[in-house]
């Protein structure tokens, strides 16, 4: 059973996924990262593929993926980095999230192939269109066993959620607003009432919360409305500012229990 799925049968609630892009701060240190994500408890993660023009990212992100790029990590890179890692203890699901651009470029049935290989569950593919992910992506991730989640935002049409619900079977990536990500203080009542919304639409995937979360406030509001939230731009502000990933990760944990 692919590991997300698995996931998310055993844990309903309060499921914490960590983004960080591949490479940063220091080019060799993702797996380093990933270990320590795994032995804290962390329960799945979202490996970022780093690309010049990232059109969703806030500015954090966007500096650490420029780093990233400056270290020099590339998406051959990354997949040498993993190979290892399944046979070194990682046991959570593995996501990869990045730009359609640099996926092209690999070749997406490649990539499908590198994925298997080193043990990545799923992607996230922000600007892939939905109609190219149906015919032309889908059936080879599915092939391939590899879960492509797909975004909803407060803007999405509810006909295109019904589609996304029927058509992708991992979770459904819940972004809190259409904005670009970063950390926020507490979630409006226009973003509660798009979380009441969607769960009125009683869809059959699971759902994560993504951009914005950053404390207390903002995860207790996506696991009340969804089976968890998705922190990047927090964590990743913590890897620069924290003397180790060990210590980010408590500094993190502490944001959200007070």
């Amino acid at each position: 059973m692919n590991r997300i799925t698995s996931l998310f049968q055993n844990k309903k609630q309060d499921i914490l996924s960590i983004y960080y892009p591949a490479g940063f701060p220091h080019l060799n240190d993702t797996v380093r990262i990933l270990q320590a994500l795994q032995r804290e408890g962390i329960d799945m993660v979202e490996i970022g593929i780093p690309f010049s023009d990232p059109m969703a990212d806030g500015p954090v992100i966007q500096e650490a993926s420029t780093i990233a790029l400056r270290n020099g990590i590339s998406l051959r890179l990354l997949f040498e980095q993993l190979k290892d890692v399944r046979t070194e203890g990682i046991t959570m699901p593995i996501l990869l999230m990045g730009y359609l651009n640099p996926i092209m470029q690999y070749g997406f049935e490649r990539f499908c192939r590198s994925c298997v290989s080193v043990g990545v569950d799923g992607v996230i593919i922000p600007d892939l269109p939905f109609a190219d992910y149906l015919k032309d992506y889908k059936p080879l991730a599915d092939r391939y066993g590899i879960k492509m989640i797909m975004l909803i935002t407060p803007e999405t049409s509810d006909e295109r959620i019904r589609q996304i619900d029927a058509h992708t079977d991992g979770f459904i990536y819940m972004v809190s607003s259409a904005a670009t990500t970063g950390a926020q203080q507490s979630f409006n009542e226009q973003k509660q009432a798009y979380f009441r919304k969607i769960n009125a639409m009683h869809l059959r995937n699971p759902r994560l919360v993504g951009f914005g979360i950053s404390n207390r406030a903002t995860f207790e509001a996506a696991a009340q409305n969804s089976a968890g939230g998705i922190i990047g731009s927090k964590f990743v502000q913590l890897l620069t500012t924290e003397a180790n990933p060990e210590s980010a990760i408590a500094r993190l944990k502490e944001a959200i229990a007070h």
